[in-house]
């Protein structure tokens, strides 16, 4: 049924985002076009180390989080601007404490009525805060940890299998189940994390980066990260540099 009254849909909608002041370990935020906050529930308020809404709304990611940790935030949201969607997707970030941590998260577009592009909006979750999170995290804890360790290095699907005593059948099984992506995706993707930072933070050659990230493949690496990320490597340090 369609709701015609905008007081409804305004309090409908009103209803809907103070639904997440209800779910403890889920940080929620929305962002305008800028990339600045407009609004945010109390656990990504406090996440960020503030008291209130009014301490962050007008402000970005780079008033929160290290340079590379905010530029990466920032790319991310040039990708929903083009239309594109994040789904639970692992990854490492800062807790209010300054440690980094594993969090999954979500983010998708913010459109009008009109179907016209507002904003976006995400949530996050921290495993370590999360009960039913944390449980399906410690069924690959192990092999994920190992992972985040070791992605420089050559990393075979025995080896991970060895460390949860599963067959590699049954480790893929559970890899799919809990985090949606094989372990061989997992591997791909916090390698190229780990590309993308170094491209960020630093100036060592294309080359050298692949190499520190695990791609012995230098023309592999450039494929991989252009699908990955939408764009050639050396085309985000250009646009960096300009930025």
């Amino acid at each position: 049924m369609e709701i015609r009254d905008p007081l409804i849909k305004r309090c409908e909608i009103t209803a809907l985002v103070e639904a997440f002041e209800l779910v403890p370990d889920v940080l929620f935020w929305i962002k305008d076009l800028n990339g600045q906050w407009i609004y945010a529930n109390t656990q990504f308020i406090e996440h960020l180390g503030c008291n209130s809404l009014s301490q962050i709304v007008g402000k970005t990611d780079f008033d929160f989080f290290p340079q590379h940790l905010a530029k990466q935030y920032v790319y991310d949201d040039k990708k929903l601007l083009a239309g594109e969607s994040i789904t639970s997707r692992l990854e490492m970030n800062m807790t209010r404490d300054g440690e980094l941590a594993w969090f999954s998260t979500s983010k998708r577009p913010l459109l009008a009525a009109d179907g016209t592009m507002v904003g976006n909006y995400g949530i996050t979750r921290h495993f370590q805060k999360s009960s039913q999170a944390l449980s399906v995290f410690e069924s690959v804890r192990a092999p994920v940890e190992y992972i985040r360790k070791n992605y420089h290095k050559a990393i075979t699907l025995k080896e991970l299998a060895e460390l949860t005593h599963l067959s590699v059948s049954a480790l893929e099984r559970r890899f799919k189940k809990h985090l949606s992506k094989t372990p061989s995706r997992l591997i791909n993707e916090v390698r190229l994390e780990n590309a993308r930072r170094l491209i960020m933070e630093t100036t060592l050659p294309i080359s050298d980066i692949a190499y520190q990230t695990g791609f012995s493949d230098h023309s592999y690496f450039t494929k991989q990260f252009k699908q990955f990320f939408g764009m050639h490597p050396s085309k985000m340090r250009t646009q960096i540099k300009s930025n």
